[in-house]
Parts: C-alpha cells; sequence; structure tokens
C-alpha cells in the first residue's frame, strides 16, 4: 500500500491566511460602500508612531521602532479678549429678479407732517411657474373683386413651430427637457404637475415632445462631436445605464455612457453603446489624434499602442487602492499618500497662482518629478517585501505596471494630474438613474447621451440651460443646419457676451 502522503500544515497556514486577510478586506470595502463615507480624503496621522512620517528612510519601512524621550514643557497662560467681529450682513438679492413695490403708509399721519425719508426691506417671493398660451390671431382681408370674379385673400403666416403640428412651444419643450436632464424630474412626475395646473398632457405627448426636440438637436451634437475630436486632449471613462430591451421581457439591458472630457476646452460628449467591449471607443475614436487619458480599464491600452495617441493613466485611481489598503499595510499605505498628497498640493498651487501651461509645466518638472522618481524606486523595492495576495501589494502593483503612464502628465502644462474632470462630468447621470431608473429603449438612451452632451457643455461654460436651448429651439431651422456649430453652448456664450 501507499503511504498516505504528508500535509504541509505550514504552507496550508499560510494559504488560508493570505485568503483570509483577502476575504477580511474584500469584507471592509463592502462596509464602506453601504454604511461608509464616499469621500476619499486622507489626514496624515504622525502624532501615531505606527504612522510612516515621509522623512523617515526607505529602508525603516519594514522595522517600524518607537523610542521614549523625555520632554520638558514650558506653560505659558496668556489672557486674549477676542476682538467682536462685525456680522456682514445679509447678502443683497440679486438686482436682475422683478421688483414689486408695496408702499405701506402709516395708519396715521400727523397734520403737517412732511416726508423725510423711505426705509426699503426687500423679500424673496415665489410663484409656481404659468402655463400661458400663446393665441396667434391672423386677420384676413380680401382684396376687391377681380374682373374675372376671383377674390385675392391675404394673411399672415403661421410662425414656425419646433415640432410642427405640437401644441407646445419653444419655452415649454425647452423646461421639460431641463426638468428632467438637469433637475432629474421624470416624465410621469412632470405629468402630475401638469395637472395640478389644470392641464392634462399625456405620457406619450411628453415623450413625443422629448424624441422630436432631440432631433432638432441631432446636428448640433454632431458638430460638438467633431469639435470635441478635434482638440487633441480628452479625458475619457464609462459608465452604466439600464435600458428596457424589448428582446428581454421583464428585464433591463445594461448598456454603457462612454463619456469624453476636454477640460482645458470645458466640453463633454456622450456616447451610447450597447456594451462596454472596445468597440464603443474604437468606432468613435478611429481618426482621434492626441492626449488620452483614462483610468486602467484594459479596453483602453490597446489606444497607447496606436500611432497619433499617448496614453495617460489618473492619479486618482492610483491613489484610490492605496486608500483600500491601509487597513492592511497602514505605513506603507501612507507613505504613498502622503507623497501623492504633496503632488495635488503643486497642482493646486499652480491653479492658485494662476499659471500658464509653459509655467505649470517648469513647476511640475522641478517640484513633482523629484517625488515622482523617488516614489517610483520605492515602490518597486517594497513591491518585493509584501505578501503577495495583500490588499498593499495589489495597491504597489496597479501602480508600477502604470507608473511612466501616471507620471507623463507632468511633461505638458495641458495635461491634469488625473480624470476627475470626466468623473464630474458623469455624476448628473448618477442622479438621474435614481430617478427616471432606466431609458425607454437604445434609441432613448441615445437621445439621452445626445442631450447630457449639450446641456454638460452649458454647465461647463456657465451658461444658463434654459435660456440656450429655448434660443436654439426659437431660431434653429432646417436652413441653419451648416451653421449649426455656431448655436452650441460655447459658441452662443462667446456672441452674447459681444
Amino acid at each position: 500500500m501507499e503511504a498516505a502522503p504528508t500535509l504541509d500544515y505550514k504552507a496550508l497556514y499560510e494559504q488560508q491566511a493570505i485568503i483570509i486577510e483577502e476575504l477580511r478586506r474584500e469584507l471592509a470595502q463592502l462596509k464602506k460602500m453601504i454604511f461608509g463615507s464616499s469621500h476619499e480624503r486622507f489626514v496624515p496621522q504622525n502624532a501615531n508612531p505606527a504612522q510612516l512620517s515621509l522623512d523617515l528612510a526607505v529602508d525603516a519601512i519594514a522595522n517600524i521602532t518607537t523610542e521614549t524621550v523625555a520632554v520638558t514643557t514650558t506653560r505659558t497662560i496668556a489672557s486674549v479678549t477676542p476682538k467682536p467681529t462685525a456680522h456682514p450682513g445679509r447678502a443683497a438679492l440679486p438686482a436682475h429678479l422683478r421688483r414689486e413695490k408695496i408702499t405701506i403708509e402709516p395708519e396715521t399721519i400727523p397734520e403737517g407732517a412732511r416726508k423725510i425719508g423711505v426705509e426699503i426691506t426687500e423679500e424673496l417671493e415665489y410663484i409656481p411657474g404659468e402655463l400661458f398660451v400663446n393665441q396667434f390671431i391672423r386677420p384676413k382681408y380680401a382684396a376687391p373683386a377681380e374682373p374675372d370674379g376671383t377674390t385675392k385673400i391675404s394673411i399672415a403666416p403661421l410662425p414656425g413651430r419646433p415640432i410642427e403640428k405640437a401644441i407646445a412651444g419653444p419655452g415649454l419643450l425647452a423646461q421639460v427637457v431641463i426638468d428632467k436632464y438637469v433637475d432629474h424630474l421624470p416624465l410621469y412626475r412632470q405629468m402630475q404637475r401638469f395637472e395640478r395646473s389644470g392641464v392634462k398632457v399625456a405620457y406619450n405627448t411628453l415623450t413625443d415632445w422629448v424624441s422630436g426636440t432631440c432631433k432638432l438637436l441631432k446636428p448640433l451634437y454632431e458638430a460638438l462631436k467633431a469639435e470635441v475630436l478635434q482638440t487633441g486632449y480628452l479625458h475619457a471613462d464609462e459608465t452604466p445605464v439600464k435600458v428596457l430591451d424589448k428582446d428581454k421581457k421583464g428585464q433591463t439591458h445594461r448598456g454603457f455612457f462612454w463619456v469624453y472630457n476636454n477640460s482645458p476646452g470645458k466640453l463633454v460628449l456622450f456616447d451610447y453603446q450597447q456594451g462596454r467591449g472596445e468597440e464603443g471607443p474604437r468606432g468613435i475614436l478611429k481618426d482621434y489624434k492626441g492626449y488620452l487619458q483614462t483610468d486602467g480599464y484594459a479596453v483602453y491600452e490597446s489606444f497607447g499602442r496606436r500611432e497619433g495617441i499617448t496614453l495617460l493613466h489618473c492619479m486618482a485611481h492610483a491613489r484610490r487602492y492605496f486608500m483600500e489598503a491601509r487597513d492592511n499595510d497602514a505605513a506603507r499605505a501612507d507613505y504613498v499618500l502622503e507623497r501623492i498628497q504633496q503632488l495635488y498640493t503643486i497642482e493646486r498651487e499652480c491653479k492658485e497662482k494662476g499659471l500658464s501651461d509653459t509655467e505649470r509645466k517648469d513647476v511640475r518638472c522641478k517640484q513633482a518629478l523629484p517625488i515622482l522618481e523617488d516614489l517610483g524606486k520605492w515602490m518597486k523595492q517594497q513591491y518585493t517585501e509584501v505578501s503577495p495576495r495583500s490588499a498593499i501589494s495589489k495597491a504597489l502593483a496597479y501602480s508600477i505596471e502604470r507608473w511612466d503612464r501616471l507620471c507623463l502628465y507632468t511633461s505638458n502644462g495641458m495635461l491634469s494630474i488625473d480624470n476627475n474632470p470626466v468623473e464630474n462630468s458623469i455624476r448628473p447621470v448618477a442622479i438621474g438613474r435614481k430617478n427616471y431608473l432606466f431609458c425607454g429603449s437604445h434609441d432613448a438612451a441615445e437621445r439621452t447621451a445626445m442631450i447630457y452632451s449639450l446641456l454638460g457643455t452649458c454647465r461647463m461654460h456657465g451658461v444658463n440651460p434654459f435660456t440656450w436651448l429655448t434660443h436654439v429651439l426659437k431660431t434653429l431651422l432646417p436652413t441653419h443646419i451648416n451653421t449649426a456649430k455656431n448655436f452650441l453652448p460655447q459658441h452662443w456664450a462667446a456672441s452674447q457676451s459681444l
């Protein structure tokens, strides 16, 4: 009989310990997702002796020791009388708001009294938005009868409407779209609000208004797409959206908005695709040339090998892994987080000083590059000393694999240290999903991407979306298709300031 194999209990114990540690990390992450705060603010805790300070040598990481030091302190008690701070007072109400003047006279005025002044107190008031009817009255004129007995009738033509045969005017169409995609008010809630005003609008009518408005805006979307893809610098990210699919009864399809943001020009483009595969960005970026900044999603890696595209990565994503690794190895994680914090301090100071791209590049080369070079060497050294399946190992591996592309932002002052601009553009989508839950079809998802692109660009340029959209719906005619670029929010805003 063959002897029973002997178990290597030590190896088995070590393997189980690694699995237990990984499960603990996953459980901590799940708890944070459900119960914890979503912010990633890092506050160094150098008062903790187990915390690694930036001035410690690299080889001190593995063996951190504490030492008791006798300190003599002198306590001085001083009496300080704080100076009262004058209250700045209530901010004045905006001057552009309509003022309704209400004069309140005293109940009795003494005989012979003379007026010596007035006191003005302002109150901010509100009345619900008003639905009203434009009633077009067109007089008809009959010319004197012709010799043959015919009579010529003269009547002015009706002004053009955004959607032919629809009862909705430009302002109402704009408000329906703004309510849904900016203020995240689903159409069925808008329908209920109309009913409170005594006007019944069928749900299908509202959806027709939205789809008809999107049809009018299609040339603007194509013009925006062309402009975004010619900028030479794009942030890219993707976010899921639920879509009703006629082929999946009782279920929704998981589609994706692929988002492309040009932070220097304040432009954003949403592109809907039914999947998260490479075919999405490959189609829209087939002729793109320039910088492409992304997270570590593998789909984007092929663009780094394409001629004419320079791929760079996001420091915020690398930082996130070390935030998650603090419970596993606080000393190493905090060492990296403090260094990254220094990099962001440099970026903030450049922004506060209003430096040009050339000046920002010079500052990065002098201040940020030395930090990045030292940190890159340190990561490679520490990676060989940590447990392969630990959270800190995964954090180190993520950054080491992408380090050159994480540092690439220092080569051009136009580039951003992270991909946060595009993530900020995606936030309205996340809020909208919680309200309208899903898109009614793949076509509706494409229309949603179009609206998010145009209204997102409005937001980035500080353009009032209602004012802009109403203007477009009033003036954009089929004869203006060739000049659709002039109606884009950024160009319209520039024309209004002239």
